[in-house]
């Protein structure tokens, strides 16, 4: 389409801009009466001819972030919508064009250049808010507030609010930005804090999976003493027992936990020979009428 083919419009004069009005009436006049096959070849000399002028509005912008090659296709694109949408009774071809591909420039800036995702609706709104505060802080010589910027804009001050906010993602700073003087620190080396409860992560799997091998009121001591935070004193009155006895079990469950971290494999819990009260054993017997059930053993 923009290949080097002959033709038949004149080329480009110093009057420059006059002779892309005259350029666009002829085009007009040669398509007059022609099928829209046969338009084809009046079409593609006009936005042959006006391409110089497509790539002087797409060089206005040059040094924003965006290659100059990729400005320059969006500007072709642009001319190309304005040659199709043409019609000479609107007026003059180059205001037409220059409205059209100055929209398109923007609509790629808007779409394509934006360092995190903002809904459509939103980047909208922060343009009109941009065009709002520069107009209202002409007229009253400073920042407009939030409440003026929504009264003008006829807009919520919580929409007004969320695109201040979302214009910030145009252009992030980066992590890895320097934070200046002397120092070799990067902005990122400011951002954040170190979560020292990230290195016992493994610790802590590995103690969760060791908890469940213990019996149920040895787990239900620990968790009511460093869960719950409840003195010795209290987890012996919730379980019958003395403070001394708790004292034992805690001492005896944490060196069973701390040699089972530490081992390649956790020897099996084992229960002690005497826990009851005062070190020794207690026997129980349950009468059933009249005959008398089995000793139990003491149980954990």
């Amino acid at each position: 389409m923009f290949g080097q083919t002959t033709t038949t419009t004149p080329p480009p004069t110093e009057r420059g801009l006059e002779d892309l009005d005259a350029a666009a009436l002829a085009y007009a006049a040669r398509i007059e009466g022609l099928p829209p096959e046969r338009r084809q070849e009046a079409r593609d000399d006009l936005v042959r001819f006006a391409l110089p002028f497509a790539g002087r509005l797409a060089r206005r912008y040059r040094g924003r972030g965006e290659p100059l090659e990729d400005l320059e296709q969006v500007a072709r694109l642009g001319l190309v919508n304005a040659v199709d949408r043409y019609d000479p009774e609107r007026g003059s071809f180059t205001a037409y064009a220059a409205i059209t591909i100055v929209g398109e420039i923007k609509r790629h800036f808007r779409d394509r250049t934006w360092g995190v995702h903002v809904p459509r609706r939103l980047r909208d709104l922060i343009l009109e808010v941009g065009q709002a505060t520069a107009s209202l802080t002409s007229e009253l010589s400073r920042a407009p507030s939030v409440a003026e910027l929504a009264e003008r804009l006829e807009t919520p001050q919580a929409e007004i609010l969320a695109a201040l906010e979302s214009a910030a993602g145009y252009s992030p700073a980066s992590l890895n930005a320097p934070v200046g003087g002397e120092s070799s620190a990067e902005f990122g080396d400011l951002v954040g804090e170190s979560d020292n409860a990230l290195e016992s992560v493994d610790d802590r799997v590995t103690v969760s999976g060791l908890l469940h091998r213990l019996p149920w009121r040895e787990r239900r001591i620990l968790a009511m003493r460093f869960y719950g935070n409840q003195t010795q004193a209290e987890i012996a009155a919730r379980f019958g027992i003395s403070q001394m006895h708790v004292s034992r079990l805690l001492s005896r469950a944490l060196t069973w936990l701390r040699q089972a971290m530490l081992a390649d494999a956790a020897s099996p819990w084992q229960n002690g020979a005497a826990e009851s009260e005062g070190g020794k054993a207690r026997v129980s017997a349950r009468h059933n009428g009249d005959r008398a059930a089995a000793p139990q053993p003491p149980r954990d």
